[in-house]
């Protein structure tokens, strides 16, 4: 049996020696390796967390203590040592593991993380809800050094230091550029400062100097000596003014010394900062050798650490990337900002082509997008290029600081819709909520690469005002065409004019939309229309759909809730219209994690689904169309399909 296998709870951990918590170490590593690597998910993160966290669960008493991990997706140890061994082969796959925190999954998640920055607030509340409940446990926020690239990061810390409250910050710092200070010396002073004796004999000075008259001036003389060794010889000097104790830094992946740090600081009162360093992708070259490749990737051979997934046609994120370069050769006013995912965006070929022209902020979405407003309002041309679910961070920025000064600022949104395997907090299932109540914001959405190309070319232009394009985590669905498209400004674009029903979709669903007709086209005529505009609305396409079908059906990849199909809704309504209305979205719930097509089809937004109904709205049992029972991925199913797509199924069965 290995050191693994011995794990149920992190109480287990509690008997073992120093060498077998590192042999556990050691396996944990290989463990995540193999997991990942047949998964896909954050490796790099995790593996230079394994130290740390194995000495969190060897001090800490979990789950009645709390830990609260930022971003989270460093937390796969943290689940193995919590109930969760045998389930970790199932993490990020439908009806498995969540890849982040999650309260739902399990008592030791003591709060859901996804979106950088919140751990800090969210350890407060903690600690504070403690104390009002007269409770005695601790309260730990492990925060990766990227999450203090976000303003909310400081606000918690400047509100934690004031409160005086007990809870330890860990500051995970994986950067290279301060690893000089791991050292004797630093290791030294670090010991002393949290050693009790130290400390015992600190405040008895403190209490000492209370009786002086002068008191206040030798208080002052004694902290700046203090700060003044502190400041000399470590970086914590910017903590220690903003309420909290410093340790650190030290090694991150010296058990031991982790062990007794942390061990002595929980003895100790007040807002504590612990800094660790550590090595992204530690024991794992090709992660070492390139921590941003393997932060968050596919599945991959473990051997050579090579991608295992099949190539296929460029994604709507490299198709982004690649046409800004082309923008910028000949617009020397564009620039490309972004939070902390250069990489994510498509955007490395652009950094490396205009290096002075590319902006990344890091985690701080509000901070992007109002910076953005200063560019546009100097007179360049910027394009944010941020996650569906990471602009939301950034509301109020593009209300006050775009919109209303009618500013040109394109807005890409990347993973527009659902993401798959990372779940509900990186579903981009909101935008087009939450945008469409900006009044002057133009929003698309491309239905394929050529159009989105074309869109990116349109919005660079004279256009005045700002933008918001949407786009997919998937591939375009065919190959770019030869040139550039033409894109008539505000006017959707139609596909048949035959038939009684018309399915208006917009970006990703309109080649759901299409396939669908394409199904049903022997049995009945539907037209398909490419809401490519979601705002202003095309009136003049949407009146004429009005006049001439019997029933409207909306499909879109975001909430059904004030979304494209609710907006046609009550416009449809204001001009009484007297047909059937229908609308696809996705539902007024979070969707959970797994594989896009499998969540796609779950919601009803796949091409089977969209089939059936157009099916059953046109009472196709009459039309040469017939019943169809079989059983599909555990249970039996009756759906109502055409000729045509019956003899797929039943040769899909077979």
């Amino acid at each position: 049996m290995t050191w693994l296998e011995k794990i149920n709870d992190s109480a287990d951990l509690k008997h073992f020696t120093a060498e077998e918590l590192s042999q556990l170490a050691e396996e944990i590593r290989h463990e995540i390796i193999s997991v990942v690597s047949e998964n896909g998910g954050h490796l790099a993160s995790n593996l230079g967390a394994v130290e740390l966290t194995l000495a969190l669960h060897f001090c800490l008493n979990i789950p009645e203590d709390n830990i609260v991990w930022d971003v989270g997706h460093q937390s796969y140890i943290h689940k193995i040592l919590t109930g969760r061994r045998e389930r970790i082969r199932t993490i990020r796959r439908h009806k498995g593991l969540a890849g982040f925190p999650r309260r739902d999954e399990s008592s030791a998640d003591a709060f859901g993380t996804g979106h950088a920055s919140t751990a800090i607030s969210a350890a407060l509340g903690l600690a504070t809800a403690r104390d009002h409940r007269k409770l005695k446990h601790k309260v730990v926020a492990v925060v990766g050094d990227g999450a203090l690239t976000g303003g909310l990061a400081y606000e918690g810390l400047n509100n934690a230091g004031a409160s005086k409250r007990d809870f330890i910050v860990i500051l995970n710092d994986n950067k290279m550029s301060i690893s000089k200070n791991v050292g004797a010396l630093s290791r030294h002073l670090t010991g002393i400062m949290v050693d009790q004796r130290f400390n015992k004999l600190r405040n008895e000075i403190w209490e000492l100097t209370g009786r002086f008259k002068r008191r206040d001036r030798i208080r002052a003389m004694v902290s700046h000596i203090e700060d003044a060794v502190k400041g000399f010889f470590v970086p914590g000097i910017f903590f220690d003014r903003l309420g909290f104790r410093y340790f650190g830094p030290i090694d991150g992946h010296d058990l031991p010394l982790l062990i007794k740090t942390i061990n002595q600081m929980l003895e100790l009162p007040g807002p504590l900062l612990l800094h660790v360093l550590t090595v992204k992708g530690k024991g794992y070259p090709p992660a070492e050798a390139d921590a941003t490749k393997f932060h968050g990737i596919g599945s991959f051979d473990k051997i050579t650490g090579k991608a295992t997934s099949a190539k296929e046609l460029p994604s709507y994120t490299q198709i982004c990337g690649d046409t800004l370069v082309e923008l910028a050769e000949s617009n020397d006013k564009i620039v490309a900002v972004t939070a902390a995912m250069t990489s994510g965006t498509g955007l490395t070929k652009f950094a490396e082509r205009f290096p002075d022209r590319l902006y990344d902020v890091g985690i701080a979405e509000g901070h992007a997008s109002c910076f953005a407003a200063g560019l546009a309002a100097g007179g360049m041309r910027p394009f944010i290029v941020i996650y569906s679910t990471f602009l939301q961070r950034a509301y109020d920025q593009i209300i006050h600081d775009i919109a209303l000064q009618k500013l040109p600022v394109v807005i890409c949104l990347d993973r527009a819709g659902l993401v798959g395997e990372d779940g509900p907090t990186h579903h981009g299932a909101f935008d087009l909520s939450y945008l469409m109540t900006v009044p002057g914001l133009t929003i698309m959405a491309p239905r394929d690469g050529d159009e989105l190309r074309a869109m990116l070319h349109a919005a660079s232009g004279s256009i005045n005002g700002p933008v918001a394009i949407r786009y997919p985590r998937s591939p375009i669905p065919y190959p770019l065409k030869a040139g550039l498209e033409e894109l008539a400004w505000g006017k959707w674009e139609s596909f048949s004019e035959d038939g009684e029903t018309v399915v208006i979709a917009c970006g990703s669903m309109v080649e759901v939309a299409l396939r669908a007709r394409e199904t049903v086209k022997s049995s009945i005529d539907v037209a398909v229309v490419n809401a490519r505009f979601i705002k202003p609305l095309d009136t003049v396409m949407l009146d004429w759909c009005a006049s001439r079908f019997k029933n409207i059906v909306t499909i879109e990849e975001n909430s059904v809730v004030n979304g494209l199909g609710s907006t046609i809704g009550g416009y449809l309504l204001s001009r009484n219209f007297g047909g059937s209305f229908h609308m696809f979205g996705i539902p007024d719930q979070f969707v959970t994690h797994g594989d896009r097509n499998q969540l796609l089809h779950d919601i009803g937004l796949d091409e089977d689904n969209l089939t059936d109904f157009l099916c059953t709205l046109n009472g196709l049992e009459a039309a040469g169309v017939s019943r169809l029972t079989f059983k599909k991925n555990g249970y039996r199913r009756t759906e109502t399909v055409s000729i045509e797509r019956r003899r797929r199924a039943v040769s899909d069965k077979e």
